[in-house]
């Protein structure tokens, strides 16, 4: 059961990377190109962690994030070896875990994450974020759903 959870991994990490050498390929940095109207396609570096968190923090950042993407990756892995019987946990895990390694990738390569969603209403933007990070926000939901979940039919631990 293990390698069909590494292997949702994989695929996240695979979409991720693909999705991010298209837009660096097609766009150069701070390229907007308007989709919807509340959506549009930008080429953005963020140095920072979610929302540019640190960003500014003179460099320092792409380590202490990628230790901190490594540290929780093999942790991860470790909860997906004990508890990959459990569809919803197990599943949650997988997304983060593809999400955490997708951007730890750019992370290395580049100092970097890149970033190409870009979503707004009227000229208020939310922070652009990529398939990596959509991995790991959904897999956080998912986790917080099969904790209420748990409580609900009595099983949670504690």
């Amino acid at each position: 059961m293990l390698s069909r959870w590494l292997g949702l991994s994989a695929l996240v990490i695979v979409l991720d990377q693909i999705s991010k050498m298209w837009i660096t390929s097609h766009f150069v940095y701070g390229e907007n190109l308007f989709i919807l109207s509340v959506f549009d396609l930008v080429l953005a570096h963020n140095t920072g962690a979610a929302f540019s968190f640190l960003s500014g923090a003179g460099g320092m950042q792409r380590w202490l994030f990628s230790i901190v993407a490594i540290v929780a990756s093999v942790w991860i892995v470790r909860l997906l070896q004990k508890f990959s019987a459990q569809t919803l946990f197990a599943l949650a895990l997988s997304l983060i875990l593809g999400g955490a390694l997708g951007n730890l990738i750019d992370r290395i390569a580049y100092g970097y994450v890149v970033d190409f969603l870009s979503f707004h209403w009227d000229k208020h933007y939310f922070p652009a974020f990529n398939i990596a990070d959509s991995a790991i926000t959904c897999g956080a939901f998912v986790l917080i759903f099969d904790s209420f979940r748990e409580v609900k039919h009595g099983t949670a631990a504690g």
